[in-house]
């Protein structure tokens, strides 16, 4: 069973962009269209103790 998104594609990559995912847009689970979603998303984390802190660097190299 395949989940709906939960974040629509946002705006369209820009030429920076572009060359910034240039290793993602590729495969084709992180094509475009995903990478679209991951730059619309947004998160909250509510502290960054023994668990955040790291959750924020992963969240950070992922675009979100």
């Amino acid at each position: 069973m395949k989940l709906k998104p939960l974040v629509e594609p946002g705006p369209e990559l820009t030429e920076s962009d572009r060359e910034r995912f240039a290793r993602h847009l590729p495969i084709p689970e992180l094509g475009e269209v995903a990478q679209r979603r991951l730059r619309a998303a947004r998160i909250c984390v509510v502290g960054a103790g023994g668990l955040g802190s790291p959750a924020l660097l992963y969240l950070a190299a992922a675009g979100i």
